[in-house]
């Protein structure tokens, strides 16, 4: 079925995939058939364990990254990535040499071209797995968050991120995300999602967390959160509840240093646990860690990732918790600060982890875990707890009976027009209106006709076609306003302002995103010197809705949370009145003055 040649993966029925995928984990089960779809045995699922090897079990805890759009034929230079990282050529290679349990897809990678090659490529991965002596089914991964996180772009739909998704405030609106989402997700081949993120950003500062939390509210957090998780699992994708024990409150960022959460034994129980909680009780299949310092709950000084009170203490002995535990990635600053690479997935199964994702230097931290289990430090039993919680995931998503997927479903179910048109319904619902002074918006073709929009055009996350002053401008012109566009940056120079100004005074009114405004931004001086021309001047804030705070003259002020298409679009809509505004602030908006008293708080939102 599978033609080296060119990579591709040819088209098999329906029959044919069930009884390769039925056959191939047949000869693994211990007194019967395959597992049926769906069905856990834990007496099978040891009869598995029990017949595997020291280093087949070593591999099954492991998810990495790997190069190249297929698992056999990838370009050139991905074939040079996978030999400079692993030594081997191929995904199908590398699955071969460390009988590798999951597989996590990047766009940097150059996994996610397009749904129809990445179905091709999650298959080639199952049948290089299933291939091997006693192969088991690869658990392939992402972080498909939506907003500014995600790995699987057009023609797959994009919904708002986290905090948009706050602001809109519906459970079902959130579960609904979930089923689409994973059911597309599902169609390609990819099981298990790295979301939703769990944390409460009541941080401003925070860098790494930021819009891509659902809010401040621990209590509205937590029913978006077991919604999201309902949604995507009802699909038969694991939703995965990150970052525990909570990564709400830092102004650092863990890919990059190692924060530390000061908040108090009281405070994590009322902020940061009730979200976890809740996925929980939903039934969550995967949580993945944090690479943190929380000293209130263990004062060791190792991160949390490494914590065994706060992982088998906390997580799973107080809150009950015995699904699979899987790391942030293990190339983060984070969680590499305090131990070198052979150390950290040692002390991470140590601590109670299931599942080691994307370690720096795969073949240190296999072999580091291998000897561990020959030197008595890790028992080999310990290993067989977490493989049989990683097998129980497999089994329960179906991939023991059947890990395949069919390539002609993926153009049914991905980014079809329904999933689309629910996609745009639900941003109108986030799309939040801070300030409209003098009743400004909405604006109007026939009073507002010529619409000069600038702004930052920002790198792309996968949910956007193009850059957001074009998308936003092209929005606009659909509704019948002449749009002129003018990038402007996040920190525009002097002479970009003159430019921007001289354009403002051809225009019958101004749209201008804004991205993180900070006291010092030169994109302050930007609106300030628009605001003085006198043209109606409208601000999108793209990312943090916290930039209303920083330019207290303008009379019009939209947060969409992100710059994706789905909301861009959904604020053209807004500014030009199609629909009227419904989203409400998930988090408070202080005064810059006076940071302990609030600007805007939790649930503001104007309408019309």
């Amino acid at each position: 079925m599978h033609d080296t040649s060119t990579g591709s993966t040819a088209k098999p029925s329906r029959r044919t995939v069930l009884t390769a995928g039925a056959a191939a984990t047949a000869a693994l089960a211990v007194g019967g058939p395959a597992l049926a779809a769906g069905d856990v045995d834990d007496k099978k699922l040891r009869g598995i364990i029990s017949r595997m090897t020291l280093q087949e079990k070593v591999g099954q805890l492991f998810v990495s990254r790997v190069y190249g759009h297929s698992a056999t034929a990838p370009d050139q230079a991905d074939i040079d990535a996978n030999l400079k990282d692993f030594g081997v050529r191929t995904a199908a290679e590398l699955i071969a040499k460390y009988r590798l349990g999951g597989v996590i897809y990047f766009v940097w990678a150059h996994n996610t071209r397009n749904p129809r090659q990445i179905t091709e490529l999650s298959n080639g991965i199952q049948r290089a797995s299933l291939d091997q002596p006693r192969g088991l089914p690869v658990l392939i991964s992402t972080d498909q968050e939506h907003g500014i996180v995600c790995r699987v772009g057009k023609p797959a739909t994009l919904f708002p991120g986290a905090m948009a998704m706050g602001a809109g405030g519906s459970r079902a609106d959130a579960r609904t995300l979930g089923r689409i989402a994973g059911r597309e997700l599902h169609a390609m081949g990819i099981r298990q999602d790295y979301t939703p993120v769990a944390d409460v950003n009541v941080n401003p500062a925070n860098p790494v967390i930021g819009v891509r939390s659902f809010g401040a509210d621990p209590a509205a957090v937590s029913r978006l959160v077991a919604a999201e998780v309902e949604g995507y699992q009802h699909s038969g994708v694991a939703a995965t509840a990150k970052h525990f024990p909570g990564h709400g409150d830092t102004e650092v960022d863990s890919h990059y240093g190692f924060p530390t959460i000061t908040h108090t034994r009281a405070q994590w129980e009322a902020l940061d646990a009730p979200p976890f909680r809740a996925a929980v009780a939903a039934g969550i299949d995967s949580i993945m860690t944090a690479h943190i310092l929380v000293p209130a709950l263990d004062d060791s000084g190792d991160p949390a990732t490494l914590s065994r009170p706060i992982l088998t203490g906390i997580l799973r002995e107080q809150l009950g918790y015995d699904g699979v535990v899987v790391t942030d990635s293990l190339d983060m600053a984070g969680v590499r600060q305090k131990y070198g690479d052979d150390r950290v997935p040692v002390l991470a199964l140590k601590a109670g982890v299931d599942q080691l994702l994307n370690p720096p230097k795969l073949d240190v931290a296999w072999n580091a875990v291998l000897k561990a289990v020959q030197d008595g430090e890790l028992t080999e039993e310990r290993l067989d707890e977490s493989v049989l919680r990683v097998l129980r995931l497999k089994a329960k998503l179906g991939l023991l009976h059947d890990p395949y997927v069919v390539p002609g479903g993926v153009d049914r179910a991905v980014g079809n027009l329904a999933h689309l048109a629910t996609a745009d319904r639900i941003a109108e619902r986030t799309t939040t209106l801070l300030v409209n002074e003098g009743g400004l918006l909405p604006l109007s073709p026939a009073s507002h006709g010529k619409v000069l929009v600038l702004g930052a055009d920002l790198a792309s996350p996968s949910g956007t076609t193009g850059p957001p002053t074009g998308v936003l401008a092209g929005a606009l012109a659909e509704l019948g306003f002449t749009t002129t566009v003018m990038s402007t940056g996040t920190a525009p120079s002097a002479a970009v302002i003159d430019r921007a100004v001289a354009a403002a005074g051809e225009a019958d009114a101004v749209v201008v995103g804004t991205y993180n405004v900070s006291a010092t931004s030169s994109q302050k001086t930007l609106v300030e010197r628009l605001l003085a021309t006198g043209v109606p001047v409208v601000a999108v804030a793209v990312r943090n809705p916290y930039d209303v705070a920083r330019l207290p003259g303008v009379r019009a002020y939209l947060a969409t949370y992100s710059w994706t298409d789905v909301e861009l679009r959904a604020a053209a809509r807004v500014i030009a009145g199609e629909v009227s505004p419904r989203g409400k602030l998930p988090v408070p908006v202080q005064r810059t003055d006076d940071p302990t008293k609030v600007l805007y708080p939790i649930g503001h939102g104007l309408t019309y």
